[in-house]
Parts: C-alpha cells; sequence; structure tokens
C-alpha cells in the first residue's frame, strides 16, 4: 500500500509539471531598444558612455553591448571630442583632451560606424550645473535588535549626508558611492587578509525646489545592516554628489518608482521612462536610459568601530575544516580537499572543502586600496 502511494505521488507530480508552461505577454514594444548610459563632469578623470540594447521579454538577462559607433561630444562653443571604444560597448574620452565646465552645454553623438548600425542618435543639449561640496557625511549606530534572553544584540549603521548651496544654483542633487571594506579569514594563511569594493545599486536623489533654502540635512544615504560583513573590520564609503536639471531630476525619480515596484505583469516599463538620447532619421526608435551632465563633488568617511551580532562569511559552521597529522594529505585524498595550513602547524596540516576558508582572493583582493590608510 505505501508503496503504491508513493508510485501515485510520482505521476501526480510529473502530471503537475507537464502543465506548467512559460508565459510571455505579446507587447507593443520592440525587441530591442539601444540603451545609452553616460556620464561626463568637471573632474579630470576618464568620463565613459556606454551603448547596450535592452533584451526581449523572456530572455535570459545576458550583456548585450553595442559596438562600432562613432561616439562624439560637442559643447556650445562648437567644439567636438572623440571618444575611443576600449571594450565592446564601452566608450571613454581621453582625460588630457576632455573635462566638463560648469555653465557649458553638452551634446552627445551617435554616428554609425559599421554594417550592423544603421541608426543616428543625438541627445538634448545639456548644460553642467554647478554643485556644492558636501558638508559632512557621518554615521549613526544602529541597534536592528536589542539584546533578549535568548539573543545577543544586533547593530548595524546608518550614513548620513549633509549639504547646502548658499547661492541657492542647485536645487537637484543625485549620489552615488563606492564601498570598499576589509575583511579576515580566520586562519593565519599568506591571502587572509583582502578588501572588496562595491559600487551603490540604488537610486539616491533629493530635490530643495519646495523650500526656501538650497539645504540638505540628515539624508539617509546608505543603511548597512549586521546581514553583511561590511563592518567587522573597517569599512570606508566614497560618495560622489552630482548637480540635475528638472528634466534630469524627473528621470531619475520615474526610474526610482520603477525599481522600487515588485515588477507585477502591468506595472510601468522601463521604456515609459523618457530618454534625453534620440534618433534623428527615425522618430519611431525609442531609446532608454540618460546621457548625464554634471558637476561633481565627492568625500570620503572611514568606519572603524565595535559592531555586534554581525555577519560571519567563515564562521566554524560555514568554514568547515579538519586536522591530519603528518605534514601532508594523504595519497588519494579527494581532490576537492584543500590545505588551508601546513607550514604554520607541522606536523599537521589543516584542510577544508571551501577555497575561500583558506584564501582570501576568492572573494577580494590583497591589495589595499591607495586611499586605505588615509584615515590614519
Amino acid at each position: 500500500m505505501r508503496y503504491f502511494r508513493y508510485i501515485l505521488l510520482l505521476l501526480i507530480a510529473q502530471v503537475l509539471n507537464s502543465c506548467i508552461s512559460q508565459f510571455i505577454p505579446k507587447t507593443s514594444e520592440d525587441k530591442e531598444l539601444l540603451v545609452v548610459e553616460g556620464l561626463i563632469t568637471d573632474n579630470t578623470d576618464i568620463n565613459t558612455i556606454k551603448l547596450s540594447r535592452s533584451l526581449p521579454l523572456g530572455t535570459k538577462v545576458t550583456l548585450n553591448p553595442v559596438s562600432g559607433y562613432l561616439v562624439t561630444i560637442s559643447d556650445d562653443l562648437g567644439n567636438t571630442y572623440s571618444l575611443t571604444e576600449t571594450t565592446p560597448g564601452t566608450y571613454v574620452t581621453n582625460p588630457s583632451e576632455f573635462h566638463g565646465t560648469v555653465g557649458r552645454s553638452y551634446t552627445l553623438h551617435l554616428n554609425p560606424n559599421s554594417p550592423k548600425n544603421s541608426h543616428y542618435y543625438e541627445s538634448y543639449a545639456m548644460e553642467m550645473k554647478p554643485v556644492p561640496p558636501i558638508d559632512s557625511l557621518f554615521y549613526e549606530k544602529v541597534i536592528i535588535e536589542p539584546a533578549s534572553n535568548s539573543s545577543a544584540e544586533k547593530t548595524g549603521a546608518q550614513i548620513y549626508l549633509n549639504t547646502h548651496d548658499p547661492e541657492n544654483a542647485c536645487r537637484y542633487y543625485r549620489w552615488e558611492f563606492t564601498e570598499t571594506w576589509e575583511f579576515i579569514l580566520p586562519y593565519m594563511v599568506p591571502n587572509n587578509i583582502c578588501w572588496i569594493s562595491a559600487n551603490s545599486d540604488v537610486i539616491n536623489i533629493k530635490n530643495t525646489t519646495i523650500i526656501a533654502e538650497d539645504k540638505i540635512e540628515r539624508f539617509p544615504l546608505n543603511y548597512i545592516s549586521n546581514e553583511t560583513d561590511r563592518l567587522r573590520e573597517k569599512y570606508s564609503i566614497l560618495v560622489n554628489q552630482y548637480s540635475m536639471n528638472e528634466d534630469e531630476y524627473l528621470y531619475w525619480e520615474k526610474l526610482q518608482n520603477y525599481s522600487q515596484q515588485v515588477g507585477g505583469l502591468y506595472d510601468m516599463v522601463p521604456s515609459a521612462v523618457p530618454s534625453n538620447v534620440y534618433c534623428i532619421d527615425d522618430p519611431n526608435q525609442k531609446v532608454q536610459g540618460y546621457f548625464s551632465v554634471s558637476s561633481a563633488t565627492s568625500k570620503r568617511i572611514f568606519i572603524k568601530d565595535h559592531f555586534v551580532g554581525l555577519a560571519n562569511p567563515y564562521s566554524v559552521d560555514k568554514c568547515v575544516a579538519d586536522t591530519i597529522f603528518g605534514g601532508s594529505l594523504p595519497v588519494g585524498l579527494n581532490e576537492s580537499i584543500w590545505i588551508i595550513a601546513s607550514q604554520f602547524m607541522p606536523p599537521y596540516v589543516v584542510t577544508t572543502y571551501s577555497k575561500g576558508c583558506y584564501d582570501c582572493t576568492v572573494r577580494g583582493t590583497k591589495t589595499p586600496p591607495d586611499f586605505w590608510n588615509f584615515d590614519k
């Protein structure tokens, strides 16, 4: 009887599985739209324009870069600057020849330079607005979960930003940041200290048009929970502050609203967010993305504080290890077992099944960033 029930359950599972098929709704959107991602600033750094194509609905998400365009930037004084394609779909400026100037207007031009590209694109002229410096960047410790009889306290950090413009010239702001943190493996091995960097993946914008003073206080820029190991050792964040005009602010606001939605079938689609790039020879060709022109300022802080209850990717239960007597692995031992340390513990070797438990370069880099000791 038990065997019969088991066979019956298998048959039901197969029937149910055979009834499942992928549903891809029909839409009026083009299957592949040109996507433009670009930002030029008044800094003396390389400016990058990225071109790609969107993917049809239901397609596996992969990179789809667009090569073979002659990309140039012109200003309102008649100057033209050419960009170089360094990798497929990535076009960069020469920093010795070009950087933006506050008050100037800039236009992006995309001219086909290969048989596979047939359309000409151009952006609207974008004025570079001034941006004030960041007044202060600071953090406050947050109690995520108070201590109880059954668990210890858990803490994190909330990073805030203050800025103001006494000239009231910059009413629309956008921020991007790069996080860098140090992590240390629990074993005394050659590669036990590394660093990781990650760029922001959220949209941070704010406008001051509804208040008399162009001032922003305690803007909640980044929240670091206890579910990451960012705060275990030492952490740094570099924040870039950009100016915008009203049209670009509305673009980022709509994109922010889209990114915060659950993503149901009838939610706003990305193509509903208007771009400032258009097709010259065919107005029906839609474009996604934005050509941003902005003055930029930046500020960095370091955090080296005591936080409790933080995630530990290298805890004993995640980095299961064992010791073997003899100073070397026995012949024929499974090749998936990694030696953590033999030179430190003769006549024993410490072993693990996870390479990341003894080699920090699996996650990060051994070379500390140039700025890492600036806070000393």
